[in-house]
């Protein structure tokens, strides 16, 4: 069959590189693709955020399944052009892409499901939400309302910072985004990633992951999209994942069927674990960014056959097949990252390291030039790794990672820390 991944980060070169493993992909195309992706797939320019583009695009090329990967085109509801036009396509509804796009609209989700999450308030004047902040003191976590490409969200520890968090949502910093607020509780405890699908009735889990947010190691400095990755997360056990899908996501699915909008695609849930316990921080309808190359390097050529599975309404009976294992994969991102960081600087190493089912580099923020494969973004690479336990994994990563020549790249040296 001839598969079309929209997308270009690393989240993408995993699902290709997952998809192209298995026999059932004859033709791959991804747009726009990157460098890496460039080298197992054929790379289209195509605007991935009109629909009607990518339905003519996908008919012109005789494309018969259509992964939406990130969470800006199901927001603006290619993924209903697409089943519209009659073609088999993973991701939600853009009605059912709210849980993301909308942080007020999950809170109403959850207030009426009974899932358990943070209290909060909702916002779009600042001086009321200021007042609120002083009323409840700090920590106290701020969030934009609308998709801020994983940048939305301040968790305050401060009342001074909270404040400023509201300042820079309020005034413009994140867009359209930030005109509504909402404000939450903190909640201590770990956090953990639960991943599922979902074909509008059943739902399948099909891992769970931990994702390193803050820049700094031992998790500290600003917010990112996420400097590494591990898989399983141990935090989250077979018991508080079944107690997480009966109190949390069975009855978020069943209240988006109940209001006519089911959902269909890829429910990632993070959760805040605290003794035993999970409540829900928030949901992503998309694959985690990099989350989704530990989750692909341990699924290999068998994501294809569950992401079709979802898409066609066929999950009943079906069950993730895993081996015993542990992945890992440690962001390099170019200096200044999450701040302001230089473009076009050379990477060099790549094709000394191996690539194969224990070892890839995927690729996020690169370009193929004169030959160079160059840094076009802020998270650039993402060297991943399996082991039969994670501190195998983990040196097996780092050793990739100092055979790479880029000096103006930088990477934490502990993902794993925690589960370590």
């Amino acid at each position: 069959m001839n598969i079309l991944i929209l997308g270009g980060g690393g989240r993408e070169h995993a699902l290709a590189w997952a998809v192209k493993q298995n026999p059932k992909c004859d033709r791959l195309i991804v747009a726009p693709g990157n460098a890496g992706i460039a080298a197992i797939a054929e790379c289209a320019d195509l605007d991935i955020m009109d629909g009607a583009a990518v339905v003519t695009f996908a008919e012109e090329n005789a494309v018969d399944f259509v992964i939406v990967g990130p969470e800006a085109p199901l927001a603006a509801g290619v993924a209903d052009a697409v089943r519209a036009a009659g073609l088999a396509c993973f991701g939600p509804s853009q009605e059912a892409a709210k849980l993301e796009a909308s942080k007020a609209f999950t809170k109403a989700v959850c207030d009426a499901c009974g899932a358990p999450t943070a209290a909060y308030a909702r916002f779009t004047e600042a001086e009321p939400a200021r007042r609120y902040v002083r009323e409840q003191g700090a920590p106290i976590v701020i969030k934009a309302d609308g998709l801020a490409a994983g940048k939305g969200v301040v968790v305050a520890m401060t009342e001074a910072e909270a404040l400023e968090a509201l300042d820079d949502m309020f005034s413009g910093a994140f867009g359209e985004a930030g005109a509504e607020v909402v404000i939450e509780e903190f909640m201590e405890g770990e956090e953990a990633s639960f991943f599922l699908l979902c074909d509008g009735e059943t739902v399948l889990p099909i891992g769970t992951a931990q994702d390193h947010k803050r820049v700094g190691e031992g998790d500290t400095g600003p917010n990112t999209g996420g400097m590494g990755a591990y898989s399983p997360a141990p935090v989250l056990t077979d018991a508080i994942a079944e107690r997480a899908l009966d109190e949390i996501v069975r009855p978020t699915v069943a209240e988006l069927a109940r209001r006519g909008t089911p959902f269909q695609g890829v429910l990632y849930a993070g959760l805040m674990i605290r003794d035993g316990q999970a409540r829900l921080v928030e949901y992503n309808v998309r694959f985690g960014d990099p989350e989704c190359q530990v989750l692909m390097l341990r699924l290999g050529a068998q994501a294809l056959d569950l992401l079709l599975a979802c898409a066609r309404g066929e999950l009943a009976g079906r069950k993730a097949q895993w081996a015993d294992d542990h992945a890992l994969t440690v962001v390099m991102a170019a200096d200044g990252y999450p701040g302001s960081y230089e473009k076009g600087t050379e990477i060099k190493g790549l094709d000394d390291l191996p690539e194969d089912s224990f070892h890839m580099v995927f690729h996020a923020g690169t370009a193929a030039r004169d030959g160079r494969i160059v840094a076009t973004g802020g998270r650039v690479l993402n060297v991943t790794a399996r082991g039969t336990t994670l501190a195998e994994a983990q040196a097996r990563a780092y050793a990739m990672v100092d055979g790479i020549d880029w000096p103006q790249g930088f990477c934490r040296r502990d993902i794993g820390w925690r589960a370590l």
